[in-house]
């Protein structure tokens, strides 16, 4: 079958950011990734999204964080980013609603974007203490998950904010998705857990035109 320049360009692109962007996806992406760009890719394969998906993820994460970096450092400060296979889960707390809207629209404008699902706090809270105590539970809930053998761990995106544990990715049936939970809620000081997991034959994960997961996006 005959490949074209533009999926020969789009390829390379996805390599690339597969290569530079492996402090990316250690930081934010399926948990307990702490490794190099070759690992990173050998890892992607293993995934449920597969390399292409991965790198396709890593290509929406540099665009959303250089878009946020450039209208408002502290709104990027402030912000998470959880990315799987095109759907975004935006978390974190902004002090006012403008910014938080306008978070949201930077994140519809990444290519291949296909979800954002925000769940953006307005506050001006942001203790110290609150990160710390995100920080701990952000490396025992990657911690207990990867090494928990009845769970496919590289499939799973974390993060914590003063003590909400979000969930995004995809799960191999309910059992496994109940287990991250029973999981998850077992780590010391964990308030609640919002999960934004699918399963592994969700309708959702058919290749969709960008755009259209969520409804109309925010106008550009």
């Amino acid at each position: 079958m005959a490949i074209t320049v533009q999926e020969l360009t789009k390829f390379g692109r996805v390599a690339g950011a597969l290569a530079a962007g492996a402090i990316l996806l250690a930081a934010c992406t399926p948990a307990g990734l702490a490794i190099g760009a070759g690992a990173s890719a050998g890892v992607a394969a293993s995934e449920e999204r597969g390399i292409r998906g991965a790198g396709s993820d890593t290509l929406i994460r540099v665009e959303i964080n250089e878009a946020w970096l450039n209208e408002d450092f502290d709104t990027f400060n402030r912000l998470n980013l959880q990315i799987y296979e095109g759907r975004v889960l935006l978390s974190g707390r902004v002090p006012d609603q403008a910014r938080a809207d306008k978070a949201v629209q930077l994140a519809w404008q990444a290519d291949d974007v296909r979800e954002v699902i925000n769940e953006i706090e307005i506050s001006n809270a942001g203790a110290l203490d609150d990160f710390a105590n995100d920080a701990l539970i952000n490396a025992r809930l990657d911690s207990a998950l990867l090494f928990d053998g009845e769970i496919d761990s590289i499939n799973y995106s974390t993060r914590s904010v003063a003590g909400s544990v979000y969930l995004l990715g995809v799960a191999q049936d309910r059992a496994e998705l109940d287990r991250v939970f029973r999981v998850t809620r077992n780590i010391p000081n964990v308030k609640r857990v919002i999960s934004h997991v699918i399963m592994k034959d969700d309708p959702r994960r058919v290749a969709l035109p960008a755009k259209k997961q969520a409804g109309t996006p925010p106008a550009k």
